[in-house]
């Protein structure tokens, strides 16, 4: 069997950013090996929001500069669509606002929309933001809505759905709950196709705090739900990623007739997609980019009427997932990412904005371990010498003595 030496920290330390660690053997387990989705289709909307592949060998200064590797990062998507599972494209797991402009991420849409059509069933829909816009107190509502209808614009026209996705630069100028009605009441009335609306929350972007006009979430999803009710026939869902899941089944059951709730909830997705006598949870979630195998494989036992089977799979990818989106949440990208340089689907450890810093050793130590109890590291020896290689990067021998 595989075994490497893990950091691990001491319990005493834990708790304490100077914290020290000890090694300690760890065996890898044999792989789950998931099949290739088969069968009918799934009994849930399943969408995951995708990461980009930076490129490693660009002369871009990776805090200025974007820099993608498109044939690794398209390639990324076919392996999605081929497990039955939809693209929400640049969103917030492509890094958008962390390290992905605007300009960069359309090209992003432009080859996604592209490489779907040789996929007949495939979803895509794709992130529509104002984040080509600085934000700033002093700007007026109109400047917001007018740089949503450029993205809004430029998506449509490419064939792709749209994300509504939260504004930085809105929380920055709305002076009441009524802004957000002007903006989201002006932006359904003109969407070619229902739009998904993206509510994220502060623990993912802090520059969206008091989002909706209220930093009381209750009060913020009064609001939301007024906008989304009177607009149903524009709203294909809302996307919420408030990690509650009592607040998103509390929103869930408020929700106007067809208006779906898209979970965005990494931390209770399992349970939340099952459901209740009450009614599911469709998924738009940044953890399926890195449990794909997984959700592709739970997914197509539910739909068969096998709710065991599907809590038996996703059920220990639920620690993992939990792990990855610590506190400070907006840095999951980084495990996402980690995830897919683990399994091969990336031959390198390098990300937009230099993000691949954003982790310490000790939490990709750990992550490493979940991913092998979920049985989501698909070639152990190939993850072990890439986890020792980083672990190497650290001046930590993780060889294990013979």
């Amino acid at each position: 069997m595989t075994s490497l030496l893990l950091p691990r920290p001491t319990p005493s330390d834990a708790s304490r950013t100077n914290a020290s660690f000890t090694l300690q053997p760890f065996t890898l387990s044999a792989p789950r090996g998931f099949p290739l989705r088969a069968g009918g289709p799934f009994n849930r909307i399943a969408y995951s929001a995708v990461h980009v592949v930076a490129d490693p060998l660009s002369l871009a200064d990776p805090w200025l500069g974007c820099a993608i590797d498109w044939d690794s990062t398209i390639e990324y998507r076919r392996r999605l669509w081929d497990l039955g599972l939809g693209v929400a494209e640049a969103m917030d797991t492509a890094q958008r606002g962390m390290g992905l402009d605007w300009p960069t991420s359309l090209e992003l849409i432009r080859r996604s929309v592209d490489a779907a059509r040789d996929y007949p069933h495939a979803l895509i829909a794709s992130g529509c933001g104002t984040d080509h816009l600085a934000p700033a107190r002093a700007m007026a509502i109109d400047e917001v809505i007018a740089a949503y209808e450029t993205q809004m614009e430029a998506i449509e026209a490419l064939g792709s759905r749209l994300i509504l996705m939260a504004s930085r630069a809105l929380a920055a100028c709305a002076k009441s709950p009524d802004d957000y009605a002007r903006v989201y009441d002006r932006l359904l009335s003109q969407a070619r196709e229902p739009v998904i609306v993206h509510w994220l929350g502060d623990m993912f972007d802090p520059a969206l705090a008091g989002y909706w006009g209220h930093a009381d979430p209750v009060a913020a999803m009064d609001v939301a739900l007024d906008v989304l009710n009177r607009n149903a026939d524009r709203v294909d869902g809302v996307k919420i990623s408030l990690l509650d899941k009592d607040k998103e089944i509390a929103m869930r059951r408020r929700l106007a007739p067809g208006i779906r709730m898209y979970t965005g909830d990494d931390f209770n997705f399992a349970e939340l997609i099952a459901g209740d006598a009450q009614g599911h949870s469709d998924a738009l979630l940044g953890i399926f980019d890195a449990i794909a195998p997984a959700a592709s494989a739970a997914l197509s036992a539910l739909a068969s009427g096998d709710e065991a089977r599907f809590h038996e799979i996703l059920g220990p990818t639920v620690p993992l997932s939990r792990h990855i989106f610590c506190a400070p949440t907006r840095f999951y990208k980084t495990g996402i990412v980690f995830m897919a340089w683990l399994n091969g689907y990336q031959d390198h450890f390098v990300m937009v904005g230099g993000q691949q810093s954003a982790r310490n050793v000790a939490h990709f130590a750990e992550l490493f371990r979940l991913a092998d109890t979920a049985g989501l590291l698909n070639d152990p020896e190939r993850a072990c010498a890439r986890m020792t290689a980083l672990l190497a990067t650290q001046g930590i021998d993780a060889r294990v003595s013979q």
